[in-house]
């Protein structure tokens, strides 16, 4: 499916972006990993190159603009083009908003909102050279509905989904798609570590009675940068069990 396409993948370390990593080098798609420590990468790299594909690593602070852009710069120089971007590089940090502190505030909207942009902005002039791309945001249902104790990453995620659409509309005259995943609850260290009655509870609210997996996001994504979603731009896709419909 992405045989002799350049995919970059931000926040690859592990998780939901090591499996997006895995899922297109599995279709064919060479992979550069990206995350704020490059040795971190060493496993995801590891297990692109078991895939067959080649695996480029580079250290990158979505938070730092001009550093965004020098990365950007000498990931095309080595590789030549770039057919795919995940922005999938994301914190948190929860806290009801009476006693949350601006430095939180601050560093979650930087992080998932400004990364996106400055990543986006970054990759803009290769893809528009190339005259085709397919730029896929990872949001949170949390974007979609709220959260209690979420404020901060709740407006992130929506500012991510409004910039998509933006995003859309500025780019598709050169054949660059823009789109974005809410991922729902999705099994991780963190859901395995909550109590069964946290577990159940959450449960309740999704109608399919399960948490996702990595996988299942990584799926979505695959899909929005392959040609058979060639027509789709702008849009969300829901991987969360119906808990939004």
């Amino acid at each position: 499916m992405f045989e002799g396409k350049i995919a970059v993948v931000t926040g690859a370390a592990r998780g939901i972006g090591q499996a997006i990593a895995y899922n297109l080098a599995a279709r064919g798609a060479d992979i550069v990993l990206c995350d704020i420590k490059a040795e971190w990468l060493s496993e995801s790299a590891e297990g692109v190159k078991n895939l067959g594909r080649k695996a480029y690593c580079f250290e990158l602070d979505v938070t730092n603009a001009t550093a965004v852009q020098n990365a950007f710069n000498d990931i095309a120089a080595e590789t030549g083009r770039i057919d795919i971007l995940v922005n999938n590089a994301g914190i948190t940090k929860d806290g009801l908003l009476m006693r949350m502190s601006e430095e939180d505030w601050d560093a979650v909207l930087t992080v998932n909102l400004k990364g996106t942009f400055s990543c986006t902005k970054a990759v803009s002039r290769i893809m528009m050279k190339q005259r085709s791309g397919s730029i896929i945001n990872i949001a949170s249902v949390v974007g979609l509905m709220g959260n209690a104790g979420q404020a901060n990453y709740a407006a992130s995620k929506g500012g991510v989904i409004a910039f998509t659409k933006s995003v859309a509309k500025e780019f598709a005259s050169r054949n660059i798609r823009a789109n974005a995943v809410a991922p729902g609850f999705i099994s991780s260290k963190m859901t395995d570590a909550l109590s069964d009655e946290v577990r159940q509870k959450m449960l309740e609210a999704i109608p399919l009675a399960s948490f996702g997996t990595p996988e299942d996001v990584a799926n979505a994504v695959a899909f929005l940068a392959s040609d058979q979603s060639s027509y789709i731009t702008g849009q969300v896709i829901s991987v969360n069990g119906g808990m939004v419909m």
